[in-house]
């Protein structure tokens, strides 16, 4: 072997050390079926010794025209992806059913007031499709992913893309949890939602901007639970949304929606997470839960499971592994596959009873 070597080293380069072909020292990583054992051993070996660290990855994706990794489009901050429960058990799920690594892509929740980093964090992926989770109709990233005509699977919304879906029915699966609250005699219903619209709107909602909203995910959650307090012939029923979802901006919903409306006794929340914002301001005022007020919640995150809260349980992990398969199945045919609706349960827990 030379004593000399370069500054970059490549595959050639190790190939003429070792007096062998380009395409032997290639089979040894890529098609170790090709060579024999002690012919890949005795590469290996020699490659750790002289300092070269294996093939260029984008040299490789160039000739075989995939990346070995999908783009995750999220439009929320990148520590969300693992601060939020039901999003940690999305990519879990993710995780298991792709033999490809994951590229997170966090658009942020106000993407459109960033339109010139659209080009490098979506236009720029090396990624063979991408999964979206969760964005608004018309959202710019959403878009720019699109136009990369790669394979493309929505998760949650929005549905109209014309892409294969894998979600639940947001509009039924709360449902349950409006008639647990009707049927234990609750009349004065508060209902707290993160993020409806685009642009950042922290506050009380009207049923007319309801209909607008475009985050139909939880417009839909919202609009199921009026149409049972309707049926049920309740009125007024106040709506707080919060446009991050955080401990902090689900415990100031609380107390703006309870503040406002002192004789709510029972509130209807579109996430755990708003609801276990109700629970600590609860436990921070001295309140009895269920005895002063009763409480349910939506996704069936463990911690909430483990406080007893009565919540919607969708399959959040399951929405990722079948995000993850369909995503597969596409960029291995090149044809879209059938679209995915998965189901809920309602779990009723201690945060349910009748109204003080």
């Amino acid at each position: 072997m030379s004593s000399r070597s370069p500054h970059r080293k490549t595959l050639a380069w190790l190939a003429a050390e070792l007096g062998v072909s380009a395409t032997t020292v290639s089979n040894a990583y890529n098609r170790p079926d090709q060579l024999a054992p002690a012919t890949r051993e005795r590469i290996l070996r020699a490659a750790q010794e002289l300092g070269y660290a294996g093939p260029d990855p984008t040299a490789r994706n160039l000739r075989t025209r995939h990346a070995g990794t999908v783009g995750v489009l999220l439009t929320e901050h990148l520590s969300y992806a693992f601060e939020d429960l039901a999003s940690v058990d999305f990519l879990a799920g993710m995780a298991e059913s792709t033999e490809s690594s994951l590229t997170l892509i966090p658009a942020g929740p106000d993407a459109a007031a960033r339109p010139g980093k659209i080009a490098d964090m979506v236009g720029g992926a090396a990624v063979d499709g991408f999964v979206v989770y969760s964005v608004a109709a018309g959202d710019p990233y959403l878009e720019a992913a699109r136009a990369r005509n790669l394979p493309l699977v929505v998760c949650d919304q929005p549905k109209d893309t014309g892409a294969p879906f894998v979600g639940i029915d947001d509009h039924l699966a709360i449902q349950p949890a409006a008639q647990a609250l009707v049927a234990a005699g609750h009349r004065r219903i508060g209902i707290l939602a993160i993020r409806l619209f685009r642009q950042r709107r922290d506050g009380p909602v009207s049923v007319p901007q309801l209909a607008d909203a475009p985050l139909h995910v939880q417009r839909a959650r919202v609009q199921g639970a009026l149409e049972v307090f309707g049926a049920a012939g309740i009125g007024e029923v106040p709506i707080i949304t919060r446009h991050l979802n955080t401990p902090e901006t689900a415990r100031a919903a609380a107390a703006q929606l309870l503040d406002a409306h002192p004789d709510i006794t029972a509130v209807l929340c579109t996430t755990d997470s708003m609801a276990l914002g109700v629970l600590a301001l609860a436990q921070e005022r001295g309140w009895d839960v269920p005895g002063d007020l009763s409480v349910t919640g939506f996704d069936g995150i463990a911690p909430a499971l483990a406080r007893g809260l009565s919540t919607v349980v969708q399959p959040n992990k399951d929405k990722g592994v079948a995000a993850g398969r369909m995503l597969s199945q596409f960029i291995a045919t090149g044809s879209p596959v059938p679209s995915q609706q998965l189901e809920t349960t309602f779990m009723l827990g201690t945060t349910l009873g009748p109204p003080r």
